[in-house]
């Protein structure tokens, strides 16, 4: 079996998929990747299924496998090497056996993703591979650390997509929540003008954000009966700086709900960085199940191209075949 060799590896890195939907009720959130157009990118890149992919959060380590094997560098932009020379991000590469593949600290954004075709090929656990730390399912991945890869069909590599903009803020569609209608019309109207900003707090189970002006406390209701909360939903808890959750959150809260970002919006929730200004808009539900079935349809078919390189920049430039026929000469005759 082919494997994934960790040599060094940043502080957050784990291995991440779909996650585990069907569980709320049993009190453990659906978990998996906090960015799932990068998931489905990496997927396409290889000509896969969406699976299995190494997440990066802020920074990736250095990787090197036993036997050749393809990635796919999608997310959050880091710096990236094959034996030293550049790679490109958003594309797909052949990684030759022993060669070491290093990724650096993030330029925008969060979270960047490895994906490797045929997949990490853990043992799963409640229907999933990837790792849920709030609830004890899996582990951050260590220094010598050995991936298992599944068996990979495809073959080509050298490809190239336009990333979807998500990795410097921007405005987050909003639906109404259970409390929305307890906060006083002067401080929704307020929610919607005003410019917040990523504070540095924050993990895969929300991130806070940080007012311009004073916080939105309720003077009343405060405190409500604890109930079922999803990721998306905005809270506010005593400070009045709102906390948007993400997908390993917990499943209930007794913090009041301003509202809940669509699910379409949740990547660009995650990959805002300490210090990106975010805005809120309230739509419709109509609005909102609208760019669901747009986001949802834009996850199955991701349009990739072929990757225009430098030759020169191009260590593996023999195990591609560059013209029909024409090899490395080192084959037997």
């Amino acid at each position: 079996m082919s494997v994934l060799e960790i040599l060094q590896v940043g502080p957050g890195v784990t291995v991440q998929d779909d996650g585990r939907p069907g569980y709320m009720a049993l009190g453990l959130s659906r978990g998996g990747a906090a960015d799932r157009q990068a998931l489905a990118e990496g997927a396409a890149l290889l000509r896969q299924p969406v699976g299995t992919a190494l997440e990066l959060a802020g920074f990736g380590g250095r990787f090197r496998g036993d036997t050749p094997c393809r990635i796919a560098l999608t997310g959050a932009p880091m710096r990236a090497t094959l034996a030293g020379a550049p790679l490109a991000w958003n594309a797909s590469h052949a990684l030759p056996a022993g060669a070491v593949l290093e990724i650096g600290g993030a330029l925008a954004g969060v979270y960047g993703y490895l994906t490797v075709g045929g997949g990490v090929d853990l043992p799963e656990d409640l229907g999933a591979r990837s790792a849920h730390l709030n609830a004890g399912l899996g582990r951050l991945l260590e220094a010598g650390d050995r991936l298992p890869l599944g068996p990979d069909t495809g073959r080509e590599t050298g490809l190239t997509l336009d990333p979807v903009d998500r990795f410097g803020g921007g405005v987050l569609r909003v639906l109404p929540s259970l409390q929305t209608e307890m906060f006083p019309e002067e401080t929704r109207a307020r929610f919607v003008e005003e410019r917040f900003t990523r504070d540095s707090r924050g993990n895969r189970m929300g991130i806070r954000l940080k007012p311009e002006g004073e916080g939105y406390g309720l003077t009343e209701g405060q405190s409500i009966v604890s109930e079922v909360i999803t990721p998306g939903d905005i809270q506010i808890p005593g400070d009045g700086a709102p906390y948007v959750l993400l997908y390993e959150c917990q499943t209930t809260g007794g913090y009041p709900r301003i509202g809940t970002v669509i699910p379409a919006d949740l990547p660009r929730v995650a990959q805002a960085a300490p210090g990106a200004e975010l805005r809120f808009r309230f739509v419709s539900r109509a609005e909102a199940l609208e760019a669901e079935a747009a986001f949802r349809r834009g996850l199955e078919s991701i349009p990739v191209r072929p990757l225009v390189r430098d030759p020169a920049d191009m260590p593996d430039l023999l195990s591609y075949e560059l013209i029909d026929g024409v090899t490395a000469g080192e084959e037997p005759t």
